[in-house]
């Protein structure tokens, strides 16, 4: 769809910012309500939160849908190289997923040193560390430039309010306590979907720069990606074409994720700790603008936004798909 202002600002409005269906047990995430059905099912109402900084910061219009929108593309286009838990999408903002048990660490994959939290590569490379999660960097490597090759660098899942902490693959198996073999076989997983990100994004004038992805097992104890994959949440975007030329001026990508929203909260001098900055209408309607344009970019298909009142959308919708089942 073309930009159009007046849309964001109606979804703005309406934000689904929270949900309390009878849908099953519920469990709040950081952006996803999740309903567990008793029968197998999960669904995954995806709301218009954004977290950064491991803290939920604010709403985004129609960001709910958007990710949902994406996510479930990649599921498809992915399908061939990584089983996934989906069932079906029965609303613009839910997912109905095989109900998974998760692992408990995010596969992180970077391509490129760069990044502004904690977590973040180029921070610890700044600080003068040449050894991150058990890889040897090289020496003299500038900020966002690309590395040797994309490497895995893994997490552990925070509480909720809590950081990740990255770690090597020793450290989160001693953290962690999981099978070896699980963590392996989530590892090769994750760098097979991460290739097949890059060679997407390439084909549409983007670079994947880096991502996270989550693994559960399956009830028919495959290890298979839950959640979400290769979103503007989850993960990082540049302009191919105009990389080059930034990176040897020494300025930073033109970015195309939530980068954007980080940026205006660093510059206020918020890092994750102390109160929240506000966060103007402008500010998360340009934010939402460029997960439209990222999110149009990677599928080369349009998004047509529902801007029905979401509740009752998803209560009629949701009800509607299980009372067929």
């Amino acid at each position: 769809m073309t930009f159009q202002r007046e849309l964001f600002e109606q979804a703005l409005e309406q934000p689904l910012d929270h949900t309390e269906f009878n849908f099953g047990a519920r469990y709040e995430g950081k952006v996803r309500d999740n309903y567990t059905t008793g029968d197998g099912r999960r669904l995954l109402i995806v709301t218009d939160r954004v977290s950064t900084f491991d803290r939920i910061v604010s709403t985004l219009p129609l960001k709910g849908q958007l990710l949902n929108y994406v996510s479930n593309w990649w599921f498809e286009q992915t399908r061939d190289v990584c089983p996934n838990h989906v069932i079906t999408a029965p609303d613009p903002n839910v997912l109905v997923a095989h109900e998974c048990t998760p692992l408990p660490v995010e596969m992180v994959v970077r391509a490129y040193l760069t990044g502004t939290t904690s977590t973040s590569i180029w921070v610890h490379y700044a600080r003068g560390e040449r050894v991150f999660c058990g890889h040897r960097l090289p020496e003299d490597l500038r900020q966002h430039q690309a590395l040797p090759a994309p490497i895995l660098t893994p997490s552990t899942k925070a509480e909720k309010g809590d950081h990740d902490v990255s770690a090597s693959r020793d450290e989160i198996l001693r953290i962690s306590k999981m099978d070896p073999a699980d963590f392996d076989r989530a590892a090769e997983l994750a760098m097979a979907l991460f290739r097949r990100g890059q060679e997407i994004c390439q084909s549409r004038g983007l670079i994947l720069v880096d991502t996270k992805y989550e693994f559960g097992r399956a009830p028919d104890g495959r290890i298979v990606v839950i959640d979400e994959i290769h979103t503007p949440d989850s993960s990082r975007f540049w302009y191919s074409q105009t990389y080059g030329e930034r990176f040897a001026r020494g300025e930073a990508p033109e970015s195309l994720d939530k980068e954007f929203l980080r940026r205006y909260l660093v510059d206020r001098g918020f890092q994750g700790d102390g109160p929240l900055p506000e966060i103007p209408s402008d500010v998360r309607i340009e934010a939402a603008r460029r997960y439209l344009q990222t999110i149009e970019l990677i599928t080369g298909q349009e998004f047509q936004p529902n801007l029905e009142e979401p509740i009752a959308r998803i209560q009629r919708n949701v009800d509607r798909y299980l009372s067929a089942r």
